[in-house]
């Protein structure tokens, strides 16, 4: 028996190309305008708290912050997406450690454990970026690496949220994932 069916394989594939347009489509301008990083980190941490929702299985959010790195190498956005291929691993090993049906069980313990992993794995990224690919003045107005990640932080608090609020939005509602049975409270 296969570790991933074909409904997993199909989440990875959505929730991966999901991460990778949305990043490719409005990150570069959002950058561009403010030399703020906030809009990766916005994407992506939703989408990962979103995922680990739905699937809820160890190695699934490694595979799509793996597939959002392949479409935004692909399409041109450079190496420095790697290090949100490592913050993605990173959330994948911290939400498995918790244990997803504890994480997912209640509102509050799902809020506080979810943002906590996103601003952590926020700050993975912005380490591995600020000390593999970011230099000179770009670095130094933030105040290096600590600064970078600081940003990344900020955007994984703003990802968090959504996120957070994208998954109890629909808990509140009954969307069950297909391992759960509908309509349970």
């Amino acid at each position: 028996m296969a570790y991933f069916k074909t409904v997993d394989v199909a989440a990875i594939a959505i929730c991966g190309a999901l991460w990778g347009v949305l990043n490719v489509l409005f990150a570069p301008f959002f950058f561009r305008a403010t030399g703020m990083p906030f809009l990766c980190d916005l994407i992506g941490f939703a989408v990962l708290i979103l995922g680990a929702w739905w699937i809820r299985k160890p190695g699934f959010l490694t595979f799509v912050g793996l597939i959002a790195t392949i479409i935004n190498l692909a399409l041109g956005i450079g190496m420095q997406f790697s290090g949100f291929l490592a913050a993605s691993a990173f959330f994948d090993v911290a939400v498995a450690a918790i244990g997803y049906g504890r994480a997912f069980k209640k509102p509050a313990y799902t809020a506080v454990s979810m943002m906590i992993i996103a601003i952590l794995s926020a700050a993975v990224a912005g380490i591995i970026i600020g000390t593999l690919f970011m230099a000179g003045p770009a670095l130094t107005k933030w105040g290096g690496v600590a600064g970078w990640a600081g940003l990344h932080m900020i955007g994984g608090v703003i990802g968090g949220f959504i996120g957070v609020t994208l998954v109890l939005a629909l808990k509140k509602r009954r969307i069950a994932v297909y391992t759960e049975s509908p309509n349970q409270p």
